[in-house]
């Protein structure tokens, strides 16, 4: 409940609904709504479809798993990415730093999340099982983990190299540790991403310390 008083209900419904939006507290939220009151109303209307058309007709591609307008994604159905290399990756902010580097032109694998049994998100419930069999239909001749540094990022990468363990033949490589511990990619710098990219290090020597 708030103590704030407005002259509309329907202002104060439209507030609350900004609201719950993260980061956006109910200031944010009337600013907001005030702006698109002050729009023709043929703007907001596109506003809203827009949203409602997101919700209700976007879909994941079948590969991947990134968010598309198709079954399949653009990245993955262009025939011009590297399709031996597969990047891994949390979620689609993630998908969208490592293309703004242009420094990668293989495919993705966006996981949905990582192990974190404190929030009791386990391998279940992340897509690693279809990982495994992209890698398993061969083709693939490198996987890059390109989780957030963190100890949830670095269990999920473990995880992955066991049940990778049987194909020898690809291999397992992590972002150059320029991205610091605890660092999320989508608020990495471009260049410094870009970088840990291309100076990416075997999984192995990565855990070494090498």
């Amino acid at each position: 409940m708030t103590n704030e008083q407005y002259p509309s209900k329907l202002l104060e419904r439209a507030v609350s609904e900004f609201a719950r939006l993260p980061g956006i507290g109910r200031k944010t939220a009337l600013r907001l709504t005030l702006h698109l009151l002050r729009q023709d109303s043929a703007a907001v209307h596109a506003f809203s479809e827009s949203l409602t058309r997101l919700r209700d007709e976007v879909k994941y591609c079948r590969v991947c798993h990134n968010i598309s307008d198709t079954d399949v994604c653009d990245i993955c159905a262009n025939p011009l990415r590297d399709a031996s290399t597969i990047c891994v990756v949390e979620n689609i902010r993630s998908v969208l730093s490592v293309e703004n580097t242009g420094q990668y032109h293989g495919l993705y694998h966006v996981l949905g999340g990582v192990i974190s049994p404190m929030d009791g998100i386990g391998p279940a419930d992340l897509e690693l099982e279809s990982l495994v069999e992209r890698v398993a239909a061969g083709g693939v001749r490198e996987v890059i983990l390109a989780l957030n540094p963190t100890m949830e990022g670095d269990t999920t990468n473990f995880y992955i190299s066991r049940k990778l363990a049987p194909y020898p033949d690809v291999r397992l490589t992590v972002l150059a540790r320029g991205v610091s511990v605890g660092d999320d990619l989508e608020y990495t710098d471009e260049v410094t991403l870009g970088r840990s990219i291309v100076n990416r290090v075997e999984l192995a020597q990565e855990k070494n310390g090498l």
